[in-house]
């Protein structure tokens, strides 16, 4: 489609500086909506360049930059490094309608294999026992249902640096903030470190809940090449060569989806680029704790500008709301900050149940449970999947399936859920969803609680895989 606006365009956006109320650049990105929503502005349009569009109108192209980023904000326009601004389809702004949910809804008949999630084990007598502990201990128990300071009590903080340091040898109390989860570590991070419109890179297949956190932060996410080893450096550079990026998010050990392991000279070679572009590094260990004997991460190169994310949903219960960021002594302060501001502080129950499983050894076992659980139950399934393209690894909870050509994964996906078989579609985990491949991620590590169900859900999945629905086709 053609960059430049018609004069009728360019009259109106004029008339909205003119006589609108409120910052310009508002002004704008009202205006730029109701031409959307109208169709004046029609799917697939390329926009014009922030800075010619500034001379166009005569204001500065930040102005043109916070309005397109107000319009990113709700699903109206997609920015892609190197190729400019485009309209998008009226149906992304509802989106947020059909993102990956992390609960399935537990329905009776439902063969849930669309979630990553600890495997129910000898955990559950362990809580048991433990609340019983704990509850003949009344004055331990005031001070856990009192307020507590934002970054977590120390013993908490301690425990989670022991924790830690079963997998990230340069783990510190003094930078451990306790947070509930890695989730809302994660949007703690974000919230602290970057501001609205700042550009943040990542995977370009990734966490959904990084996605989901950057459009409500109006974080410009920015997606880059992969392969079967994880992010290119080159893909790093390039982009951080032509575009001013803040920060990257990365998964550098099982990553999600595609269950890629970075090598560890390209671990280093991705600290070099952070440290020369000045990027933070925002790494997501949820599931790299499940892998032994593993690379040091990347901020173990670049320590003065690395944040990593860790929890207990993959390896404990997800349920307990326990994680841990560990960050550079000048940012704990910051994230801190944020944690008092959305939520006070972290659960300290849930925290002393797991940091009292952390010193006696017993967080260790229940993620030894859930390593030979996810390598029996996969190890149960993988016949179902011969003769399939699929990429997994050892440890890895789940299968990343590609869909046979000409079929697309998110109408594989709709006919498995009308069989009661659920899964995620490749596009749930796309930055940019208009460049998505057909895989599937199917995960062992469901709500099902038989060895026959977990096969039956796996073998709906396959039935369908080899014989798809004549309407699932790509035209």
């Amino acid at each position: 489609m053609a960059v430049n606006l018609n004069n009728d365009t360019v009259s109106i956006l004029h008339s909205a500086l003119r006589e609108g109320m409120g910052p310009k650049y508002r002004r704008l990105a009202r205006r730029l909506e109701a031409l959307i929503l109208s169709r004046g502005l029609r799917t697939g349009e390329k926009l014009p360049a922030h800075r010619d569009l500034a001379a166009l109108l005569g204001v500065t192209a930040g102005t043109i930059s916070r309005a397109y980023g107000e319009l990113r904000k709700i699903g109206l326009i997609s920015s892609r490094v190197g190729d400019g601004t485009f309209v998008l389809e009226l149906a992304k702004k509802k989106r947020k309608e059909t993102d990956f949910k992390p609960y399935g809804g537990g329905e009776p008949g439902r063969y849930d294999l669309s979630r990553n999630t600890a495997i129910p084990g000898r955990m559950l007598t362990s809580v048991s026992e433990t609340l019983r502990r704990l509850a003949l201990q009344p004055e331990a128990l005031e001070e856990l249902l009192q307020y507590g300071p934002e970054l977590g009590l120390n013993r908490h903080r301690a425990a989670g640096a022991r924790w830690l340091s079963n997998h990230h040898s340069d783990a510190n109390a003094e930078q451990i903030v306790c947070v509930n989860g890695g989730q809302h570590g994660l949007f703690c991070v974000l919230m602290a470190l970057l501001e609205r419109g700042d550009t943040l890179v990542s995977e370009q297949f990734t966490y959904p809940g990084l996605i989901s956190a950057c459009r409500i932060l109006g974080i410009n996410l920015v997606g880059l090449k992969m392969d079967d080893e994880g992010l290119i450096p080159k893909s790093l550079d390039a982009v951080c060569r032509t575009a001013t990026v803040r920060a990257l998010f990365c998964t550098p050990t099982l990553q999600n989806p595609t269950t890629a392991v970075l090598g560890l000279e390209r671990r280093a070679e991705i600290a070099r680029l952070c440290r020369a572009h000045n990027l933070l590094v925002i790494e997501d260990d949820a599931h790299g704790v499940l892998v032994k004997d593993r690379h040091p991460h990347i901020g173990h190169f670049v320590p003065e500008r690395s944040i990593l994310i860790s929890s207990l949903s993959k390896a404990i219960a997800a349920g307990l709301r326990v994680g841990y960021v560990h960050a550079p002594l000048p940012l704990v302060g910051r994230i801190g900050t944020m944690v008092r501001t959305n939520c006070w502080m972290a659960n300290p129950l849930a925290f002393e149940m797991v940091s009292l499983w952390i010193e006696d050894g017993s967080a260790l076992r229940f993620l030894e449970d859930q390593i030979e659980e996810i390598v029996r139950r996969k190890t149960l399934v993988q016949p179902l999947l011969d003769g399939f393209v699929v990429k997994t690894h050892p440890r890895s909870p789940h299968f990343w399936i590609e869909v046979p050509s000409p079929w697309r994964a998110s109408e594989i996906a709709s006919e498995l859920r009308q069989k009661n078989c659920l899964v995620a579609p490749a596009e749930a985990f796309a930055v940019d969803r208009d460049r998505t491949v057909q895989f599937l991620r199917a995960s062992v590590s469901s709500a099902e609680k038989t060895d026959a169900a977990i096969s039956e859900g796996f073998r709906i999945l396959s039935a369908v895989l080899r014989n798809p629905s004549t309407t699932t086709a790509i035209h």
